[in-house]
């Protein structure tokens, strides 16, 4: 009854008295759990599991049920989490009423588990996925046929690979970002709703969630780090996040560590991308700080008349600040890739309008698949030029590597290996990216998959 009574009052003074303060002694993130698998596989090298997309009732809006569509009856997936050289293996099973796959966002997967939808599993159908974990990160895994849709009704989840060593923070959660478009009485709206024009805009959900929920709170401790894995998993929306007072210390991103911290008041992440983040709380104990979403203009006047949105709150209990300890001034070192003599791959993000006033969006002018695929060899080095030539912004995805971006000069920026990268309209960003030994059919895309199902995707073809 204590520990209800002090959750209850958090924030507000005249439920105690000064000699009351609040305390908080369970897990900082107890609002938002993501639920684990269960393994069937006593090696502990091998994580082995059962996953099922399907159709269930989940309560996203407070007081509502909603059919969403599931990995395991609920949004997000299960938590799929492992160690470096772990094996995963996952047993998927289609109880949807139409054909899907799993994609697994940033892993360098072979291609025929990268589940880029070809082949896809069929309703009813089952796909065995069996691949090692080569780097140490926060990943996703999501679906990749009619995926607007799909992971818009609610299929996408986590995967944390940890790196080896102590951790750099104690208290550390995975936090899934998303929205969903679900109407007053607790139905999912039509994916397609808005016509061409949402098709172009990119459809963003009324709900801002966090792991599943509406407006949670965090409680924390004054001066105790809290370690973030940050995962946009929104089909359109960016999320641009300020905290009350407070600044995110990114230590990681797409590709695991960062080499060094890096600290800032604003966090921008597009669709698709992950940021790492320590947040230190530091407002007065007893207090409430809120996680803000922040209307970011990503073309067609997306920013217009729209007000910050409230994320979740972190709540500060009672008990006396401490000093957070330093983190370290390097985390890691990352070689550069050294991009002398790499073939020059362009990439246009590009939109077209034809006679009919039908709008298409496309790779080079072509929309997928009747972009001619980039083509390359295993163990060559590529410097990839993505030239937005649109009126709004785009988040660029590579399937099944990473890469550098390079600076104004050419040079490779080492301080993170990204897979994911936001090309603002009208301008260009490159690249550079080395391919290992795993040749194949490779996906990249717009991950506002919206319009990537418009036509702006391509393929990379990889021979040995």
């Amino acid at each position: 009854m204590r520990l209800a009574f002090a959750l209850l009052c958090i924030g507000v003074a005249s439920c105690r008295g000064e000699d009351e303060p609040v305390e908080w002694n369970g897990p900082f993130d107890s609002e938002i759990p993501l639920r684990a698998p269960v393994d069937r596989n006593p090696d502990p090298k091998v994580l082995e599991v059962d996953l099922e997309a399907r159709i269930a009732e989940v309560e996203i809006v407070p007081g509502k049920k909603t059919k969403m569509w599931t990995y395991d009856g609920g949004v997000p997936g299960p938590l799929l989490r492992a160690k470096v050289g772990d094996t995963l293996v996952v047993h998927f099973k289609n109880s949807l009423p139409e054909a899907t796959s799993i994609h697994w966002h940033g892993l360098r997967v072979p291609a025929a588990m990268d589940g880029n939808g070809m082949p896809s599993i069929p309703p009813g159908g089952t796909f065995e996925y069996r691949f090692t974990l080569p780097d140490a990160g926060t990943f996703w895994y999501h679906p990749h046929v009619n995926s607007a849709a799909q992971l818009g009704f609610g299929l996408y989840g986590a995967l944390v690979v940890d790196e080896p060593g102590v951790p750099l923070v104690a208290d550390e959660s995975t936090v899934v970002l998303s929205d969903a478009s679900i109407d007053d009485d607790g139905v999912l709206v039509d994916a397609k709703s808005g016509g061409a024009i949402a098709d172009l805009f990119g459809r963003e959900g009324a709900w801002i969630l966090v792991n599943g929920k509406v407006r949670p709170t965090l409680h924390g401790h004054a001066g105790v780090p809290l370690r973030l894995r940050l995962i946009n998993a929104a089909r359109s929306r960016y999320f641009q996040l300020k905290l009350d007072d407070h600044v995110f210390t990114t230590i990681g991103g797409d590709g695991g560590l960062r080499e060094t911290p890096r600290t800032g008041a604003v966090l921008l992440l597009a669709p698709g991308e992950r940021y790492d983040v320590v947040v230190v709380p530091r407002n007065a104990p007893n207090s409430t700080a809120k996680m803000m979403w922040v209307p970011f203009e990503r073309g067609f006047g997306t920013a217009f008349a729209r007000d910050p949105e409230l994320v979740m709150s972190l709540a500060i209990d009672g008990r006396k600040a401490v000093t957070a300890p330093a983190l370290p001034a390097r985390l890691r070192t990352i070689a550069p890739v050294d991009p002398a003599g790499a073939k020059l791959q362009r990439i246009e993000l590009t939109q077209t309008t034809d006679a009919a006033k039908t709008t298409t969006l496309g790779i080079n002018g072509k929309a997928f698949p009747d972009a001619m695929p980039v083509m390359a060899k295993v163990g060559e080095t590529n410097v990839w030029e993505i030239v937005n030539t649109t009126d709004a912004h785009h988040p660029f995805h590579l399937h099944g590597f990473f890469f550098q971006v390079l600076d104004a000069a050419g040079a490779p920026l080492t301080s993170e290996w990204k897979d994911t990268l936001d090309i603002p309209k009208k301008e260009s960003r490159k690249v550079v990216v080395r391919y290992d030994d795993r040749p194949g059919m490779w996906m990249f895309h717009c991950h506002i998959l919206d319009h990537a199902e418009l036509g702006m995707m391509g393929m990379l073809e990889l021979t040995p």
